[in-house]
């Protein structure tokens, strides 16, 4: 999956599990907003993969658990499409304007015969969504989701994986310049909405941010965005400060974690505008 740096070990704790060591990109801080969006996803209760920084031979990263795990295999959200959108290219990953909110929908209606099923799985990638829309995560592309599936003595049982691979967030690309100079401008909010994520609106539309994705989808899939909207009374500016402090400082810089702070409050009041 993507074309990043990373490898799979095998932890020494006892019934050790796999996880992906990821090395970020240099001048970014892909690992440690791994890890913040893990822990602001926990705050919500929103299911994700475990993350955890890390370091090898020297070099620092972030270590995502496996969670295909018990006989579950991931099927990639490309795969899903190309199977219930007819023309869906799997293989176009990037500027893939087919890959829209209505043809996930799609994708969920053809995994999931019963409706009470595919509501639930509709419910939860809203879920997902709205996490992408505090943290900023520009890069919800169609690898970047997914289900599990696994063989059951009556056939196959599935469900939405968890919200994985969230490195392209909160400013991680910034250099330290630039960030003071957006929290100096107050341009911090100009900058979540030039934002452009990985999920379109309408097939051959404009890319928009995460945070405008959700704006758009609560007004024509309320039903969906309702309980993940409910789950921000979790969050608060005081939490979010404290979980940004516990990235140790010398893995992320003054600014990039008031850029952070920042970026995620300015992205939690403009989803509270959305509540009912």
């Amino acid at each position: 999956m993507g074309s990043k740096r990373k490898f799979w070990f095998r932890s020494n704790e006892a019934g050790g599990r796999d996880w992906l060591f990821k090395y970020p990109r240099p001048g970014t801080g892909e690992h440690w907003a791994e890890k913040i969006a893990a822990e602001v996803a926990s705050a919500l209760r929103i299911r994700h993969a475990r993350v955890d920084l890390a370091e090898f031979e020297g070099h620092r990263g972030s270590a995502t658990e496996s969670f295909a795990r018990g006989g579950r295999e991931l099927h990639h959200g490309n795969d899903l499409l190309e199977g219930a959108v007819y023309g869906y290219d799997p293989k176009q990953r990037f500027g893939q304007s087919s890959h829209t909110l209505g043809n996930i929908w799609t994708a969920m209606d053809y995994a999931f015969v019963h409706p009470g099923a595919a509501r639930r799985a509709k419910t939860t990638i809203a879920q997902y969504l709205v996490l992408d829309a505090i943290i900023g995560n520009t890069d919800r592309h169609h690898e970047n989701w997914g289900l599990l599936r696994r063989r059951t003595a009556v056939g196959w049982q599935a469900m939405v994986a968890p919200s994985f691979d969230h490195a392209s967030s909160m400013g991680r690309e910034l250099q330290n310049t630039r960030r003071e100079r957006l929290l100096t401008e107050n341009r911090v909010g100009s900058y979540v909405e030039r934002g452009r994520g990985g999920i379109y609106w309408e097939e051959d539309g404009p890319q928009i941010s995460p945070l405008e994705l959700v704006r758009r989808s609560v007004d024509n899939h309320g039903d969906y965005f309702s309980s993940a909207l409910a789950r921000l009374r979790r969050l608060d500016a005081v939490t979010v400060a404290a979980i940004v402090d516990r990235i140790p400082d010398d893995w992320m810089s003054a600014p990039a974690r008031t850029f952070a702070v920042a970026l995620l409050c300015y992205n939690l009041n403009e989803l509270r505008n959305l509540v009912p």
